[in-house]
């Protein structure tokens, strides 16, 4: 039996109620290395492309917006609409425009159903960008969607600063989204 949108509405209020190909998914509420890199990837972004403060504006930056992508029901960790295709976030428990980008923040119990089923309803839906976190690696892949599939164009680890696709308009300091960042040695 097909998963309905009411077993959404009726999942513990502990879990994040996901429809995947029919299929109702429960996982639990991220963990605080979970959280920390979400939390403070959505705070990097928000304010220059979000606000246009020390960056270009002209997007929609959403923590765990709920999707409805045709017959599933998605839940990515972040979710970016460019503002020329979402001129205002609709007064809704959802969304059914697909975001431009998308960001999963990996979990050992979450990491095959993000790079599997996640991925490919994400590409299914023609969203432009697609990043995976994670925060035991440290690492951030950094995928476009194309007609033939997803395109890996770089894996980021560490620290360091970089420009990220389709972010790149600002260096986005990467040792923030790590609960314990190599923090550089005390001058004697």
């Amino acid at each position: 039996m097909k998963a309905t949108y009411d077993d959404v509405l009726n999942a513990p209020e502990n879990k994040v109620a996901e429809i995947l190909d029919g299929e109702l998914f429960l996982s639990p509420r991220p963990t605080p290395r979970h959280a920390t890199a979400a939390s403070s990837l959505g705070g990097l972004l928000w304010g220059p492309f979000h606000h246009g403060r020390g960056g270009p504006g002209g997007w929609r930056i959403l923590d765990e917006p709920e999707l409805h992508l045709g017959e599933h029901v998605v839940v990515p960790d972040l979710g970016g609409w460019r503002r020329e295709r979402m001129e205002r976030v609709p007064d809704e428990a959802f969304f059914t425009l697909p975001p431009d980008w998308v960001c999963e923040v990996l979990s050992p119990s979450t990491a095959r159903i993000d790079r599997t089923r996640k991925l490919r309803i994400y590409r299914e839906a023609r969203i432009g960008h697609a990043w995976l976190v994670d925060p035991l690696a440290r690492s951030l892949e950094v995928l476009r969607w194309s007609d033939a599939g997803w395109v890996l164009l770089e894996t980021r680890t560490g620290i360091d600063p970089a420009r990220i696709e389709p972010f790149e308009a600002i260096e986005l300091e990467l040792g923030a989204l790590w609960t314990e960042v190599d923090e550089p040695a005390e001058p004697r």
